[in-house]
C-alpha cells in the first residue's frame, strides 16, 4: 500500500513540483508522518518554511504567461528529482523500500507532468475558459491532495 502513495506523491509532484514535499514537511514537523533519521531534517521548522516559501513562490510563478511548460527540461527535471525524494520519504516513513518508493515518485512525477499538462490544456479548451481558472483548479486539488495524502499515512 505505502508503494502506492510513493506513486500518488509523484503525481502530485508532477502538478506542482513542490507542493507535495511542503506537505511532506508540514506532516512531519506535525508528527503525522515519522521520517526515520537520515530524514528527520524534512520535520524542522526550517524545512517547512523554505519548502512552503518555494511552494508559494511556484504557484505565484505558475500563473505568469512567461512561465515555460513544465514538460520543459527544467521543469521536468525537477519534477522527477522532487518526486523521487517525495516517494523516498513516502516509503521510508512507511517501512518500505526507499529505493522502490524513489523509482515510483520518479513515474508518478511522469505521469503527473505530462498527464497534468493535457489535463489542463484539454479542460481550457473544453471549456472555453481560461488557462488561469483551471490553473487555480490545479492548484487547490494539488494542495488538498498533498496534506490528505500525508495526513492519512
Amino acid at each position: 500500500m505505502s508503494l502506492t502513495f510513493s506513486f500518488l506523491i509523484g503525481l502530485l509532484t508532477g502538478l506542482r513540483s513542490l507542493t507535495p514535499a511542503a506537505a511532506i514537511a508540514w506532516a512531519a514537523y506535525f508528527g503525522w508522518l515519522h521520517l526515520p533519521r537520515s530524514l528527520v531534517w524534512m520535520g524542522t521548522l526550517t524545512a517547512v518554511v523554505i519548502f512552503s516559501a518555494l511552494a508559494l513562490f511556484e504557484l505565484v510563478n505558475d500563473k505568469r504567461p512567461t512561465t515555460a511548460a513544465r514538460t520543459a527540461p527544467p521543469g521536468l527535471v525537477a519534477r522527477a528529482v522532487l518526486g523521487a525524494f517525495g516517494g523516498a520519504c513516502v516509503a521510508a516513513a512507511l517501512g518500505d523500500g526507499v529505493a522502490v518508493g524513489l523509482a515510483l515518485g520518479v513515474v508518478g512525477a511522469l505521469a503527473g507532468t505530462f498527464g497534468g499538462y493535457q489535463a489542463r490544456t484539454g479542460l481550457v479548451k473544453a471549456i472555453g475558459t481560461r488557462d488561469l481558472y483551471i490553473a487555480l483548479l490545479e492548484d487547490a486539488v494539488t494542495i488538498a491532495a498533498s496534506f490528505f495524502l500525508v495526513s492519512h499515512l
